[in-house]
């Protein structure tokens, strides 16, 4: 029995980070101390006036844990990556996580491409960026490789000139071909210099070099060839039409600005890259009444940063935060170099950072009805479905559906829905192995104990080699159940669970006369519903969603099988004897009569080969009779 006040006794008065758990073991709240011991135990003095969030909180605290760090740094990382990882309810968090593409030089090889990356890694390369828009991004590489005859594949050059015959993109004159040898590796990273100066924003050579080949090509009558150059022209302004205002330092920076509605608050994000204002982003935050200004920024700067691979040198906010120093040691040791916060006061900084305010507070004006409604749509319903059910908690549901055609290739469907939205990478597909027939009661058991002992084999594994929790495929178990019918599923999903030594609450979605969902049964009963609520609609949803992904299953499976040969059971036989035999003999009745002569003087045929044939037709173990090509339902 864990005794808090006992606990309390033990904490250390060193920096760390603390963690709180609920009476289910969930982790409710991650926070850091600069001393363990007094920061944990002000949560449990009366005498303080914590905030209503805060107090709701600590009563719903049933143990808690601690992480001794060196440094108040450490301890910073270290609780941005349990908050990443954990996402608990009473932290201040971001409704959505985001990642911004790069435009990648691998100035690092003989003949540098240009490539779309998701990720900024120390490998030599040269990256630009970020970006908001990945489409942006494509056709911007798109036109460099047009414009400066940038290769896009992937050999391995110089090695492997003069290897294979040059691609396409040689043919229609949008590579020049260095795989061929046809250009000096001086002369085309002269090329990739280029094209990096107009990355950079210096866009004028280019433009004057594409007027020039355009009118060139109008006096010599070469309009196809001038229209195509016209278009290059247009794209490179769209482009550096995108970039037009400027900062005067040229240096990298974000600017952020904030507001905040009741529990709700939008950051707003600017990119400034060499003094250009490339980008910006928005990011909606859950907070409590009682957060400041100061609070969002603070949590905004340690999420956000810990999942974002490049970080500017100088960083706007609009207003000072805890722990700065902190902080800011935190960031330069990301970058590898100094990283200022700043909050500028006066002059053009300040007039950026109250843009960005503005841009925030209009965001959140236009988008808090459509955030409540989506939240209704999601979070809303799953804590409609946990109340029909007196469920403490619902976040994760996995949904099961069996589907096949009087019992041919039945296939079993999982899907996973978190926080009232899809999961699908987490969605999983069986095929059935031990049943016969259409017995979908056995077939949902064996769907059911695979997926529920490999995840217990994957959770002892993670355990026993002290792995992430990402390692496991199945390691994840859901808060509930739910089966595509009544009583009879629930009963099989809850004996395999018990078999199992496995705790997890199971329901039925049990349909009407009409096909449609009429309620959920659980605990041997059946729970009405209303057919008007945001939890019914979910509820439909997830059914509709486990029985598309099974018979997209069993479809793909279907129609793979479809056409089937009786040489496809002969063993020895693959795809090029088959063609080869029914080239020679013209249909299975002759390969049926043919000798084993003439069967090992076929194409592609041998004599043992020849000999599997010959048996399969003429032994008691083979058909004895050839039938024609069928097609299995």
């Amino acid at each position: 029995m864990f005794d808090i006040q006992e606990e309390l006794k033990k904490l250390p008065g060193k920096p760390g980070v603390y963690i709180m758990h609920d009476e289910k073991d969930a982790i409710i709240y991650v926070g850091k101390a600069v001393s363990l011991k007094n920061r944990v135990r002000q949560y449990f003095q009366a005498s303080r006036n914590k905030g209503a969030k805060i107090d709701q909180m600590v009563t719903r605290i049933r143990r808690f844990e601690y992480i001794v760090t060196d440094s108040e740094l450490e301890a910073l990382v270290l609780e941005c990556n349990l908050i990443k990882e954990h996402r608990p309810k009473y932290n201040t968090m971001l409704k959505d996580d985001k990642t911004y593409p790069f435009i990648k030089v691998t100035v690092n090889e003989d003949y540098p491409r240009i490539l779309f990356s998701r990720s900024m890694k120390k490998d030599k390369s040269r990256y630009f960026g970020p970006y908001t828009s990945a489409g942006a991004v494509k056709d911007t590489i798109e036109l460099l490789r047009k414009v400066y005859k940038i290769r896009s594949c992937q050999r391995n050059l110089p090695k492997d000139i003069g290897k294979e015959r040059p691609c396409l993109n040689y043919h229609i004159k949008q590579c020049q071909a260095p795989c061929q040898g046809y250009i000096s590796r001086a002369d085309y990273r002269k090329n990739v210099s280029e094209a990096m100066d107009f990355l950079n924003g210096n866009y004028e050579p280019i433009m004057k070099l594409i007027t020039e080949r355009m009118n060139e090509a109008a006096e010599n009558l070469e309009f196809e060839a001038a229209i195509e150059q016209r278009e290059l022209l247009n794209s490179v302004k769209q482009v550096a039409q995108k970039q037009k205002i400027t900062v005067s330092d040229g240096e990298d920076k974000d600017i952020i600005g904030v507001d905040i509605q009741d529990t709700d608050a939008v950051v707003q994000l600017f990119f400034v890259r060499d003094g250009r204002i490339i980008g910006r982003d928005h990011f909606f935050l859950r907070v409590a009444p009682q957060d400041t200004e100061s609070d969002i920024v603070g949590s905004f700067l340690t999420q956000f940063y810990a999942g974002t691979p490049f970080i500017p040198k100088e960083i706007m906010l609009p207003c000072e935060v805890g722990d700065e120093a902190v902080i800011s040691d935190w960031l330069s040791a990301k970058r590898g170099a100094k990283v200022y916060l700043r909050v500028p006061k006066k002059g053009t900084k300040e007039k950026l950072v109250e843009l960005a305010g503005k841009n925030a507070a209009m965001i959140l004006s236009q988008d808090k009805d459509r955030m409540k409604k989506e939240e209704g749509r999601t979070i809303g319903a799953m804590k409609e479905i946990a109340e029909w059910l007196h469920l403490s908690e619902l976040t994760r549901v996995e949904a099961y559906d069996i589907s096949n055609i009087s019992g041919f290739e039945s296939v079993g469907s999982m899907v996973v829905y978190e926080r009232g939205k899809p999961k699908r990478s987490d969605y999983r597909k069986f095929k059935i192995k031990t049943v016969q027939g259409p017995d979908d009661y056995a077939s949902m058991e064996e769907v059911l104990t695979r997926r529920f002992s490999h995840g217990l084999d994957e959770q002892e594994e993670i355990k026993e080699k002290a792995l992430e929790k990402e390692f496991g495929k199945f390691s994840t178990f859901p808060d509930l159940i739910m089966m595509d019918g009544g009583r009879g599923q629930v009963n099989v999903a809850l004996r395999v669970l018990d078999k199992l030594g496995i705790s997890i609450p199971v329901c039925g979605m049990v349909k009407d006369d009409f096909h449609r969902t009429r309620g959920l049964y659980y605990n041997n009963v059946e729970v009405p519903i209303d057919i008007r609520s945001e939890g019914f609609r979910l509820i439909t949803r997830i059914q509709d969603e486990a029985h598309r992904f099974a018979i997209e299953y069993h479809r793909s499976l279907r129609s793979k099988g479809q056409v089937h040969s009786i040489l496809d059971d002969i063993e020895g036989i693959g795809p090029t004897r088959r063609k080869a035999l029914m080239r020679t003999f013209k249909s299975l009745e002759a390969i049926r009569d043919a000798s084993f002569e003439e069967l090992a003087n076929a194409e592609s045929m041998n004599a043992r080969s020849a000999q599997q044939v010959y048996d399969f037709f003429h032994t008691e173990g083979g058909k004895g009779k050839a039938p024609e090509v069928t097609e299995e339902e």
